[in-house]
This record gives C-alpha cells, sequence and structure tokens, in this order.
C-alpha cells in the first residue's frame, strides 16, 4: 500500500510524524482527502480534529489543530499548526472550561452588556472553534 509522509509541526515542537495512507482536513475552502502523490497544494487549515489513516484499516487518529497552513507535495505533507495536540497531551476538563469560557463571552456579546463592548468576538469564536476540535480529538461528549 502507498503511503505518505506526515509532520505535523507547532512552534514549540514536533508533534507528529509518520508515514500514513490518508489524511483528512479542514481547510480555509473545505475538506480535503490527502492520499499519496497528491498534487501540490498549499492551503489554511481551521480549527478542527485533523483525521489520520495508517495502513490499509479504517482505523483513525485524530489530532487538534488550532489552525494553521498545510503544504503537499507527491511525497509529503506539511502541517506548520498554530497549535496542535495529541489526544493524550489534552486535559478534558481544561477543553471543557474553555468551551463554557468561550460560549459565556459568545453570549454576552450578543446580549449587548455594557461589558460586551470589550469582549473581543472574533477571538472568543476562535476559542470555541479550538476547544471543540480539541474535545472531538479526543472523542469526548459535549453539547455544542
Amino acid at each position: 500500500m502507498a503511503t505518505i509522509k506526515l509532520e505535523i509541526v507547532s512552534p514549540d515542537k514536533m508533534v507528529y510524524t509518520n508515514d500514513i495512507s490518508m489524511l483528512i482536513v479542514r481547510s480555509t475552502g473545505g475538506e480535503l482527502g490527502i492520499l499519496p502523490h497528491h498534487a501540490p497544494l498549499v492551503t489554511g487549515l481551521v480549527p478542527h480534529a485533523m483525521r489520520i489513516r495508517i495502513g490499509a484499516d479504517r482505523d483513525e487518529q485524530l489530532i487538534a489543530v488550532a489552525g494553521g497552513f498545510m503544504e503537499v507535495t507527491p511525497e509529503k505533507i506539511t502541517v506548520l499548526a498554530t497549535a496542535a495536540e495529541q489526544p493524550i497531551d489534552i486535559d478534558i476538563n481544561r477543553a471543557k472550561e474553555a468551551m463554557a469560557r468561550a460560549k459565556a463571552r459568545i453570549a454576552a456579546f450578543h446580549q449587548g452588556t455594557p461589558e460586551s463592548k470589550d469582549i473581543d468576538i472574533d477571538r472568543a469564536e476562535f476559542a470555541l472553534r479550538r476547544s471543540i476540535a480539541r474535545l472531538r480529538a479526543i472523542g469526548a461528549e459535549f453539547d455544542e
């Protein structure tokens, strides 16, 4: 079976490296499936739980990414993530607390309370998407 080299790098470390059979990611243009010998591509990534398939079986490994960029060549996929975490490195309680904080900030912004003028809605929505990606990567149940 053909494979392609995958490297996921965050600013502080190499998060993941392996030969894989398929990568499924959410780019700024939509969901993409990358197979060995894929045409060259450069795209932005949005916060999500990227799906990695190794071998012929359908088992998937999930890695949470908080956005970044991906470069694809026929032999290699390089993900330069603003932040990336393997499930073992994710604290479920911390991720759930981040989600609750983000939801509260978004609700306060939309209610138009006096305190809401200090809320950066883009940052709050990004924090919500990142916490969802982290929770999906570990298979946690949560209310969106």
